[in-house]
């Protein structure tokens, strides 16, 4: 079988012993959340249940701080909620917890992400905002007493833009990655749509955390390498648990010859491991990320974490007739398919023309 395997251990041989030391640390105190998390599910006293609440706060508090630290020493791990300004960290932290909530159904789900990824956009590019401006000159409705236009001025980052393509690791990958395509193509002065490069990979959810295996389908993927050198990786995975999926692609990428000119990565939600593990493994790869989780259970899933967002975005698929890409696509509709009708254009020239 023409398949690429990669190995947890593998992963964790890229971490320094700072880095182990840094998520041990993390895990104990975690551990005294997780305390209070049984109280609160049990507890029908008032007075407990505040305590609770508070001890919860302290801790995420402390948690939170420790993450900012640990990240202001890793320069390629850009945190949303740890570079902005404070009057813009209520905006995320209450689309995070939207995006969390159990109650949050499919239509509502996609419509947070999509918010998520136009916030993660503008944090990887907003060192544009202060260099030279593009102009974009916009034909109106309004015809009366003549045709009216209308100029608007964009920053000019046509030239970290117009490099890119965006690469994606199905299945709860699609959708993001189609949405950052999105903001590339509004920002760009030209309207450049991504090319898109589609590779099939997963991890054996029967293993856990510490021998997991990620498992990349080249049979299944859709991609040429001549295209892919010298350019501009974007991946857009909702959720980055271990950093698994985009080492291995990578990594593979690179084994085949492929220099890409960057790597950049965008979550939602980050955990700290599988952030320290893509910036450990990868040279010049930067991560960018909504919102960091401070740890993994023993199956690789981030806690707090918002469950499986591929799941809550795109309903869940049989285990007999998993869907492919074209049957995702379609069940996505005429509302996503009319806005997003470039991208689905050329994601169906890369699975049907190649």
């Amino acid at each position: 079988m023409n398949k690429v395997v990669l190995k947890a251990q593998d992963l964790d041989g890229y971490l320094t012993e700072a880095d182990k030391s840094n998520i041990a640390r993390m895990d104990t105190v975690f551990r005294q959340a997780m305390l209070s998390f049984n109280i609160l599910s049990v507890t029908t006293s008032a007075a407990e249940r505040r305590r609770e609440e508070q001890s919860l706060i302290d801790l995420y508090n402390e948690m939170g701080r420790f993450m900012q630290e640990i990240t202001k020493n890793e320069p390629r791990i850009h945190v949303y909620s740890f570079l902005t300004p404070q009057e813009s960290h209520p905006e995320a932290s209450r689309l995070i917890a939207k995006l969390r909530d159990v109650r949050t159904g499919n239509q509502e789900f996609i419509y947070y992400t999509q918010r998520a990824y136009e916030m993660l956009f503008k944090l990887a590019y907003a060192g544009a905002e202060a260099s030279s401006k593009n102009y974009l000159i916009v034909k109106t409705p309004v015809t009366m007493p003549v045709q009216n236009f209308a100029v608007h001025k964009i920053p000019n980052i046509d030239d970290k833009v117009e490099n890119t393509v965006m690469c994606v690791m199905l299945r709860g990958a699609l959708l993001p990655s189609m949405i950052v395509s999105k903001e590339i193509q509004e920002y760009s002065s030209r309207g450049y749509v991504t090319p898109f490069a589609l590779f099939k990979i997963k991890r054996d959810d029967s293993k856990h955390e510490n021998d997991m295996e990620y498992i990349l389908d080249l049979e299944k993927s859709y991609f040429r390498l001549e295209d892919l050198d010298g350019k501009d990786l974007v991946f857009a995975d909702p959720m980055n648990a271990t950093g698994g999926s985009l080492v291995t692609v990578v990594k593979y990428l690179l084994d085949q010859g492929v220099k890409p000119r960057s790597v950049q990565f965008f979550n939602v939600i980050s955990a700290l491991k599988g952030a320290l593990r893509v910036v450990r493994a990868l040279d010049n790869c930067g991560v960018y990320t909504l919102w960091m989780d401070p740890v993994l259970n023993e199956s690789a899933y981030i806690l707090p974490g918002l469950g499986d967002a591929g799941d809550r975005i795109n309903g869940k698929d049989g285990d007999e007739h998993p869907r492919n890409i074209m049957q995702l696509i379609a069940d996505y509709g005429s509302n996503i398919a009319n806005l997003y009708r470039s991208q689905l254009r050329e994601i169906e020239e890369t699975v049907l023309g190649l």
